[in-house]
């Protein structure tokens, strides 16, 4: 599960409470979405589009600018820059574990799933502000297959000193670029109903062809995310409750909204 950041800060969140600014490339341990989420909600086969896999080498790949950042691919030197930012309580509760890294060693696990040879299965990028070399957030498709709603998802998360500057929509608009202009290859993949058009959560439109999308969860006390996603053309398309199931966060109840953002080209 992940929620994005916003443009505009929100306040510390109470324990519990997965109010979010960050986005993030998460193992999917915070609230167990994938199990939960199909346990609850209607899969349709369809036939759609998806980037050809493998993807270009982390080394291979250009960087990406826009006005003010650039994205690149993560490297093993990132370590120190990216365990700067998992140590910010303010960006970690909003995480999948919600508590900052212990050690380099957990920041080091979440790096190697961007790494050799797991790049070649992920889309994730550093962000930098241009001419820095300060990594002030990561982010991409971190779950191109096996997500909790079957369409790849996005995530990132930025250090909480560069909240409320429009990094989160510009970085967005840019990683969605890129993503969207990777080549294609046809293929038939298991999502959630309701994302589909004709698709009612009752498993309506089996076998049916769809339109290519990325999806994004959002917690549902946060309406600034929800605000950037629409930004760079995300709908949102479901709500449903889950238990937190975070160390520390006592299970309590959380409204999640589904996002996705349909292929230009489609």
């Amino acid at each position: 599960m992940a929620t994005p950041d916003a443009d505009k800060p929100v306040p510390p969140a109470p324990a519990g409470d997965i109010t979010s600014a960050a986005i993030a490339a998460e193992p999917p341990k915070r609230l167990a979405a994938a199990s939960t989420v199909m346990a609850t909600s209607k899969r349709i086969k369809v036939r759609t589009t998806l980037p050809a896999q493998p993807f270009l080498p982390a080394a291979s790949r250009p960087a990406i600018h826009t006005a003010r950042l650039e994205l690149r691919a993560i490297v093993a030197a990132d370590l120190e820059g990216v365990h700067a930012l998992r140590t910010q309580p303010a960006v970690m509760v909003f995480t999948a574990v919600g508590r900052v890294d212990r050690d380099r060693a957990e920041t080091q696990v979440f790096l190697d799933r961007f790494l050799p040879p797991n790049d070649t299965s992920t889309f994730n990028f550093a962000i930098r502000l241009r001419g820095s070399d300060e990594i002030i957030g990561t982010g991409g498709v971190h779950r191109c297959s096996g997500s909790a709603l079957g369409w790849p998802e996005v995530g990132y998360m930025f250090k909480k000193e560069h909240w409320g500057k429009g990094y989160a929509t510009e970085f967005l608009g840019a990683c969605m670029g890129a993503w969207w202009a990777l080549p294609r290859e046809e293929r038939v993949v298991e999502v959630d109903a309701e994302s589909v058009e004709g698709g009612d959560g009752e498993g309506e439109g089996e076998g049916r062809e769809a339109p290519e999308m990325v999806t994004a969860i959002v917690e549902g006390g946060n309406p600034n995310s929800v605000k950037v996603l629409k930004k760079v053309g995300f709908r949102e398309f479901k709500r449903w409750i889950e238990k937190d199931s975070r160390e520390g966060y006592d299970g309590r109840e959380v409204t999640l909204i589904g996002l996705a953002a349909t292929s230009p080209g489609q």
